[in-house]
């Protein structure tokens, strides 16, 4: 750990050398997302994909190098054991200079895996797992979602059945992001038979690489293939790659959407930012038009709305407080400035949207426009998000559901 991260330094102080290690080690601008991309998902061939990974992981060794991957976490699990806003001053201050392109799966794995491995790994798991994880020699993917249970993850059918001390896992997943380049994945099985719904579950992280797991790649709409489904054929686990207890599978899976959900609606890196869109609108000469002026308004309205629920997490977070349903509540209003985004592109653009005439800035639309729709699913769907804003901020009761007690609480 480099003397610049001690503890014992001001906050300013501690951005004022955070802005001159970035000045000296942020990558060049060659390697910067183009500022043209308004892409949701990735329309990228194996070998450009790869590079970008590359790229990431290429940063984020040089920031564990220098103690500024994982700030806020324990010196004993390789973070630097600093409060909560000296991580946040330092994305804030990253994010003012570095503009990589981003990658869904790198994503995943610092901010989604890692921490979940945190609470719920084992020392030898942690050991094993966490230093590849922070410093990007590792990947990880989610092997949450399955063709029968959709985004109802408490419903999924892959079954493991203990084997001595492995487990045997058998299933398909699918919408699994980046499984191509994963070299792990976390998976919930259900692991006792007869169960049903949250009860029976047990989280796994299985090697990518393991006899028994095939990966096929899903063509999207976009004509990118960031989404695959994956097959489990009596694929062996160790017990040792379990996380949590053997049945308390969804209190893991859970711990990991609620990570999910705080990350979401982050939108560094995801095209047709308001500023695009601004700039789009003067370029075709619309601005003067009333309601041009009026459909940006209502978009950069939502942007705040999501910024505003995101000082409310950070405030929960920082004072001991539970979040709530402020990360669904987020989540919701960028999903919903994604489709106004859209549909004004749509208006500015009418038929340059649909042929690729070779003008800058008008065809490329198109990404945005079929991407877009996806993020109602992605980080879960648009009414799992309504039913938890329902239960846990509005104190409605839970969603009926067929052959459940409608006193229970549901699972999410």
């Amino acid at each position: 750990m480099t003397t610049a991260l001690a503890p014992a330094m001001s906050l300013e102080g501690f951005r004022e050398a955070a802005r001159a290690w970035l000045a000296e080690h942020a990558p060049q601008r060659a390697a910067l997302r183009d500022p043209d991309d308004v892409s949701v998902f990735h329309n990228l061939d194996f070998e450009t994909e790869t590079k970008i990974l590359d790229t990431l992981r290429d940063w984020q060794r040089t920031k564990h190098d220098a103690g500024y991957a994982a700030l806020n976490w324990p010196v004993e699990l390789h973070g630097a054991g600093l409060p909560t806003e000296y991580a946040d001053a330092f994305k804030a201050e990253e994010s003012a200079v570095v503009s990589l392109t981003r990658h869904e799966l790198f994503s995943v794995t610092v901010n989604l895996i890692a921490p979940t491995i945190r609470l719920y790994g084992s020392d030898a798991l942690k050991s094993l797992l966490l230093p590849g994880l922070l410093d990007g020699s590792l990947l990880a993917c989610q092997l949450f979602s399955e063709p029968g249970a959709g985004s109802d993850l408490a419903n999924v059918a892959t079954r493991a059945v203990r084997d001595g001390d492995d487990w045997v896992v058998s299933g398909q997943k699918v919408w699994t992001s980046g499984a191509q380049f994963a070299d792990w994945g976390q998976a919930i099985v259900r692991t006792e038979p007869g169960s049903s719904r949250g009860r029976g579950l047990t989280s796994l992280m299985i090697p990518m690489s393991a006899p028994g797991v095939e990966i096929r790649q899903i063509r999207q709409m976009s004509g990118g293939t960031s989404f695959n489904e994956v097959f489990l054929s009596e694929v062996r686990v160790p017990d040792a790659y379990r996380l949590g207890d053997a049945g308390d599978g969804w209190a893991v899976t859970r711990a990991t959407l609620g990570f999910e959900r705080a990350n979401a609606s982050n939108k560094n890196g995801v095209g047709g930012q308001f500023d695009q869109l601004l700039e789009l609108a003067r370029r075709t000469g619309a601005l003067e038009h009333r309601d041009v002026r009026l459909q940006l308004a209502e978009v950069r309205m939502r942007e705040v709305a999501a910024e505003v629920a995101q000082h409310r997490e950070k405030q929960a977070r920082d004072t001991g407080r539970a979040p709530g349903a402020t990360g669904s509540m987020r989540k919701l209003q960028w999903v919903t400035k994604l489709a106004l985004v859209s549909e004004l592109a749509r208006t500015l653009l009418g038929e340059r949207l649909v042929a690729d005439t070779g003008e800058r800035g008008t065809f490329s639309w198109t990404a945005h426009v079929l991407g877009a729709p996806g993020y109602r699913i992605a980080g879960g769907t648009d009414q799992i998000q309504r039913n938890i804003i329902a239960e846990r901020h509005l104190g409605l009761p839970p969603e009926p559901r067929p052959g459940a007690s409608t006193t229970a609480g549901g699972a999410r």
